[in-house]
Parts: structure tokens; sequence; C-alpha cells
């Protein structure tokens, strides 16, 4: 993979390829895909979805949003520290094509912002719950509409390919979306394949999937344009390269999640405070002030201190490591997130392993997990049954009114099956915790 092509500005229905100088000055392209994104109503619902905590009431908690703007943050210190020593390396992206290091920052930043856009409602449990309905649920009915790719979409559904959706089709399921920049999509996505089942891999970019069947042919238009390798095309099976920058997203997420989800779990009382200096002493023993530390009074204030020494620590270490890699980066032969190349990974998998313990299996987010699960799995249940007795012409007043009041936004008309039921699933993925909480207490009670 070349870095000209891979930082490629073009935008989803370019007939050509945008020059930097057709840019606005004062706001570059990839700066562009970063206001998009912000502005964009998918983005605003992550105010009211879960990161650690489901439906919390509490300051403390992160929500996706916040999530998503600390990990953005992250995520451009991480591209312009990475930027600046290429750009000494390859002088000539910045003689000859106008590069600066910015652009590497504005690109992970933008990507980072969007990484967990496509996520239903109630965390990694509303995948699975989706997934779970079509697999073994009342979806399974429709198994014999779709063909064997269609409904590994269906049953394995995935936030990431979801969001991939989101910023390259409109509501209507037609190309355009939010026109992100090839380069920032190619960032986005970490799983650079569609969901047919896959050999088993040790692989990171295998590890889930970044694109529903419908989106194949337009990503296949993305890794053409960004150079991205083909590492496997047998029959219908093709896996690509990741784009480079698709490790620093998944780096800022790595550590924003590792630190500030243990940092949650420390202000809400999950996980003693002493534990905070006893996981993090390693990781940031050269950057610590003992006499700073001893003189700030509260938890919030000392726990503020040491997230932000051990962010800064893993930020050095991912850039270290992806610049000590570049090359094998850019050969598709590197195969690991970054962290798990760190000599802090005993540290962080000792911070993950308290946090799953302490906070993500706590009874108060398992209880609200399950809660989760009996909210999606009626919304798809009336969405899907109404969907459907609405395309055989044999819709009941209630069916009318579910299409009226709840997807009014989604058009079944001219649309297949599969295409119906990704619509479905991408609407009640795009719902809030909240909301969709509310809409299941309307039909549960039969008031609509």
């Amino acid at each position: 993979m070349q870095w000209e092509q891979l930082l490629s500005l073009r935008k989803q229905g370019d007939t050509n390829k945008r020059l930097r100088k057709e840019q606005d000055e004062t706001r570059l392209g990839f700066e562009v895909d970063y206001d998009r994104i912000i502005f964009s109503s998918a983005f605003r619902s992550l105010q009211d979805k879960t990161q650690v905590i489901p439906l919390s009431k509490t300051d403390f908690v992160h929500t996706r949003l916040t999530h998503s703007l600390e990990v953005s943050v992250v995520g451009r210190s991480l591209g312009r520290k990475v930027g600046q020593q290429l750009l000494q390396k390859h002088p000539h992206l910045s003689a000859t094509h106008g590069y600066h290091y910015h652009d590497f920052g504005a690109i992970v930043a933008a990507a980072a912002l969007a990484h967990d856009i496509g996520n239903p409602p109630f965390g990694h449990s509303g995948e699975k719950a989706i997934g779970e309905f079509f697999k073994s649920g009342k979806g399974q009915n429709f198994k014999n509409e779709l063909t064997s790719t269609q409904w590994q979409d269906l049953t394995h559904f995935e936030g990431n390919a979801n969001g991939f959706k989101l910023l390259t089709e409109d509501k209507e399921g037609a190309p355009g979306g939010l026109r992100i920049s090839y380069a920032t999509l190619g960032a986005f996505t970490k799983y650079p394949k569609a969901s047919l089942p896959h050999k088993p891999s040790k692989k990171i970019a295998d590890k889930k999937f970044g694109y529903f069947q419908q989106q194949a042919d337009f990503f296949n238009e993305v890794a053409s344009e960004l150079g991205l390798v083909i590492t496997s095309n047998q029959g219908e099976e093709k896996r690509f390269t990741r784009h480079p920058l698709a490790f620093l997203v998944e780096a800022a997420d790595d550590i924003c999640y590792t630190v500030i989800d243990f940092e949650d779990g420390i202000n809400l009382g999950l996980i003693e405070e002493d534990k905070a200096l006893e996981y993090l002493s390693k990781i940031i023993a050269t950057r610590i002030n003992t006499e700073k530390y001893s003189q700030l009074k509260h938890t919030k204030d000392r726990m503020n201190y040491l997230r932000s020494l051990a962010i800064g620590s893993l930020i050095e270490e991912a850039v270290s490591i992806f610049l000590a890699n570049e090359d094998a980066i850019l050969k598709g032969e590197f195969h690991q997130a970054l962290l798990d190349a760190s000599k802090y990974k005993a540290q962080i998998d000792d911070i993950i392993k308290i946090s799953v313990e302490k906070i993500y299996q706590s009874r108060e987010v398992l209880e609200k997990e399950i809660s989760g699960y009996k909210v999606l799995t009626t919304l798809l249940d009336v969405f899907t049954k109404a969907m459907q007795n609405y395309k055989q012409g044999t819709e009941n007043n209630l069916d009318r009114l579910v299409l009226k009041s709840f997807l009014s936004e989604v058009n079944f008309d001219n649309k297949s099956t599969y295409e119906s039921l990704l619509a479905i699933c991408s609407h009640v993925a795009s719902m809030t915790d909240g909301n969709a909480l509310r809409v299941f207490k309307k039909l549960e009670v039969g008031s609509m």
C-alpha cells in the first residue's frame, strides 16, 4: 500500500478525484468529514446510548457520545504524532502532494468520532439481541426468503457494519449518506471484510466484519481507490488488508475504554480506589509526580490525574509501535492490535480483567442488559410483522399504526425482504436507549 493512495480525498459520487487545490483552505477536506459526522443525527443519538452502565442517571458515567468524543481526541493526537514522523520519513508526501501532519490527525479523529455510530441501544448486548432474534427467535421465519450470505448479516448483526451503512447511505438506502472521504472510511473500517463465514483466523482484522452484503460493492470501490490489498478471494469470500490508520483508530478506542471505563468503575465505587495506583503504576511510572498526587484531596481529582498520565503514556507507546512496524503494516503483514504488542500488555490485561469482573458483569449492568434484550426483541417482533403484513397486503390496523408511528422513516416499497429487514435492524440500532424503552412501553400497554 502507498500513502499517496491511502490519503485519498475522493468522496462517494465524485466523478474525478478531488484535488487539494479545490478544498476550502480554512477547512481542509478531512476536517469536513469530522464536521459532517458531528452534526449528523446518528452521532447525536449517542448521547443516550450505553457505554458501560445502561440507562445510568449519574453524570460520572460515560455515554457513547462522551466516549466517542474522547476517543476522537486521543485519535487526533495519535494521527498527528504519527503524521509528523511519516512526513519526515517520506518528505515527498508534503513536498509533492501537499500533505500536512494535521491531515493524519484529522482522518483518525473523524474515523474515531464515528467508530461507535452504528452500535445499537444497550451496548454490545444490543448487537447480540438483534442477531439472536433471527438466529433463535421469531426472526427465524424469514430464513427461507434470504440467501445464506444475507442471513449471515442478520444473525451476526454487527455495529461496525451498520456504522459503514449509516455513513454511506441515505435513509432510503440509496448511495450518499454523509459523503465522507474514502481515506476516513478506510480508517473507520477496522474489519475490512463482509459477514460471510470465514475460516478461523488469529488476524485482528478478521475478528469481526465491517460491512453488510448490501454495501459490498461500494466497499470494493473504496478499497480499490485506497489501494487496499485483497488478501483472500475464494469464491464469494473476499478480505482486504486494513487501512494503516485503522490501527490508530483501534488504539484510540482501546486506550479510552481500558483507562476510562476503569476510572468510571472507581468513581462509581465498583472498584476500590487503591487499585488505581496498583494497576496503573507501571504505565505511569516515568510520568507521575507523587508530591502533586498526594496533595489531591478527592477521589475524582486523583483519578483525573492518573487517567491523564496513563492516556499520555499509552499514546506514546502506540505511536512508537506503529512507526516501528510501518513497513509490515503497509505490506499487510502486521496482524495484531497495537496495544497487544505493547510492553504494557500485562497491565492492560489486568485492568480489563478487573473491569469485566467489577463493572461489565456487575448486577446493575447484567440486569439492565436483560431488560435491553426484552426491549429490542419486542420491537423487532412488532416491526418485522408490520413490514411483512404490509408487503403482503394483509396489514391490520395495528400494523398501520406501527408503520405510521414508529417506522415512518423506513420505506419498504420496492425493497426485497433482505433490504427491508436490514432497514428495520438499522432503524432499531439507531434508537437511543431511552427511546427504545419508551416505544417498548407504548407497545406493551397498547397505547399508541
